[in-house]
């Protein structure tokens, strides 16, 4: 079967939009004039491009007399995939230009839980009223899930606690210090850590290991930091628990004490609940925005990433 003369052109990546664009102002106008100006082009350039076109496909597309101009058998079996080829290009340009000014995309975010539930949700609906246009699928997951997702290419970018700045440890990663987390000591109200007459010097490490401590799982991020920073001094774990939820009802009801994030406070909002900021030397936790290392973000992640650093937690607004 013969090949569309379109599709020959096509397949030798011979013809340009240019040259289609020319052929529909042609065949519409039907007039070389008309359609010369239509297109910002002088009357030679315009009959020079129809030529150029007409043979690239092989075929007449157009009859002209000094009275009118008309489309051949072929040049109408060409129109019709000329004007669909031109409408999709016009739509991938148009699509490419909001992108490009980020007023379209789509960015996949995964963070701690911590921040999904109490920094994210404001500074997000802040992001999307200033970019409607932009999708942003969350995922709040531990920190290692948070690599796991960046890694498989599930996230453009992540805010993790684990410490990804070793190019050894992970060399497809380039991490860039987000915020920093302090901890606070939980306690039920009545306790005697809670006692406001108690100086905060006196809440040493020794001092909270004397009471029974309700611990975060070993996969949390906030664990590795209580206890390097708590070392040598060794805590009376009596329960270990995933959810932060979970730490605050069991503190709450007296079956110990425990210390947390700063970024989780929001948990422990309770008249039954008391916190205190602990000031211990090393107990802080890092938190970095982390991506691949050599792809570039798309222009709409590349705006959220650099909108998250404008609202860390802590940063002047």
């Amino acid at each position: 079967m013969p090949m569309n003369p379109l599709s020959s052109s096509l397949a030798g990546g011979q013809l340009s939009l240019r040259q289609l664009r020319a052929f529909l102002a042609l065949a519409q106008a039907r007039h070389f004039t008309r359609a010369a100006a239509a297109c910002h082009l002088s009357q030679p350039a315009f009959s020079a491009l129809i030529q150029q076109l007409e043979a690239e496909v092989g075929a007449r597309l157009f009859d002209r007399t000094t009275r009118s101009v008309e489309l051949t058998p072929e040049g109408q079996a060409f129109a019709a995939g000329a004007q669909r080829i031109v409408d999709e290009a016009e739509a991938t340009l148009a699509l490419m230009r909001e992108r490009a000014q980020g007023a379209r995309g789509r960015v996949a975010l995964a963070l701690l839980p911590s921040l999904a539930a109490g920094w994210l949700p404001p500074v997000l609906a802040a992001f999307q009223a200033r970019w409607p246009g932009i999708e942003v699928q969350v995922a709040d997951v531990l920190s290692e899930p948070c690599l796991d997702r960046v890694r498989q290419g599930l996230a453009d970018f992540a805010l993790a606690a684990s410490p990804a700045t070793r190019r050894e440890d992970m060399p497809e990663l380039v991490a860039e210090p987000f915020c920093a987390d302090d901890f606070h000591l939980v306690c039920p109200v009545g306790h005697p850590l809670a006692d406001p007459a108690l100086p905060a010097a006196q809440l040493t490490p020794q001092g909270v290991a004397a009471w029974p401590f309700v611990h975060l799982a070993r996969t949390s991020s906030v664990r590795p930091c209580i206890e390097a920073a708590i070392h040598p001094q060794a805590l009376r774990p009596v329960l270990e628990v995933e959810q932060l939820a979970t730490v605050a009802g069991l503190v709450k009801a007296g079956l110990g004490v425990s210390i947390v994030p700063a970024l989780t406070l929001y948990q422990f909002q309770d008249a039954a609940l008391a916190t205190r900021p602990l000031a211990w030397p090393g107990l802080s936790r890092q938190i970095y925005r982390v991506r691949r290392r050599e792809r570039s973000l798309s222009t709409a992640a590349q705006a959220l990433y650099d909108w998250v650093l404008a609202h860390a937690p802590g940063a002047s607004p």
